[in-house]
């Protein structure tokens, strides 16, 4: 399936679930916008951004901005290819919609505001695994509600969630890692919180500021 169209229709999977999410909260979701683009994109909400940030999402404008070329890269250079990869990537950004839904983004950013870098940096870790977790929920509910998980897809988005964590990455890029300076959290935690969330599918399970351990 074509890139674009795979992230469409995982788009309107995060939609089918975090709808029956919500409503048993007794909200409303707000379902985002989302933007495809290569190379660079300007946000209305986050300024400019070029594919070198990756995939993000915009508390700003409530949009989902998914960077087409991050997926070759994730195929080349992070050995996560498979179509289950793809979409734990947009399932994280999702998260964190979910995240400024709930009001926990901005009551975040707040405390980040008033911290030392340290600090800002633990909090920016808590709020990434929280995203990992909410994108395991969404696996969960999906899988019950469409059974669309082969075997190895779960193990494809483990991959990602492993390649992608600030330990695997600074230590592919300078040989050495340096914990203060993680803001998305260790391998081993993001592969945790994912598979609390894919285990558990409740949304009350994923409070990672007050866990006592990541």
């Amino acid at each position: 399936m074509e890139q674009g169209k795979f992230v469409k229709a995982t788009l309107a999977m995060t939609e089918d679930v975090w709808n029956e999410q919500f409503a048993k909260m007794g909200r409303k979701y707000q379902e985002p916008t989302l933007v495809l683009f290569s190379d660079q994109v300007r946000t209305e909400g986050c300024g400019f951004a070029s594919s070198a940030v990756g995939p993000f999402y915009c508390p700003g404008d409530q949009k989902v901005y998914i960077d087409l070329t991050f997926y070759d890269e994730l195929k080349r250079k992070f050995k996560a290819p498979g179509e289950f990869a793809q979409a734990y990537v947009v399932a994280h950004e999702i998260g964190h919609h979910v995240q400024n839904l709930l009001g926990i983004s901005e009551k975040i950013s707040s405390m980040q505001r008033q911290a030392d870098k340290a600090e800002a940096n633990r909090l920016s870790v808590m709020l990434e695994l929280q995203a990992d977790f909410f994108a395991g929920v969404w696996a969960h509910h999906i899988e019950k509600k469409r059974h669309v998980l082969e075997s190895g897809d779960i193990e494809s988005g483990l991959r990602a969630a492993t390649a992608i964590g600030d330990d695997a990455l600074q230590k592919q890029a300078q040989g050495y890692v340096v914990p203060d300076s993680f803001t998305h959290g260790t391998s081993a935690q993001r592969v945790k919180w994912f598979s609390k969330g894919l285990q558990t599918g409740d949304v009350n399970q994923g409070d990672t500021f007050n866990a006592p351990d990541l």
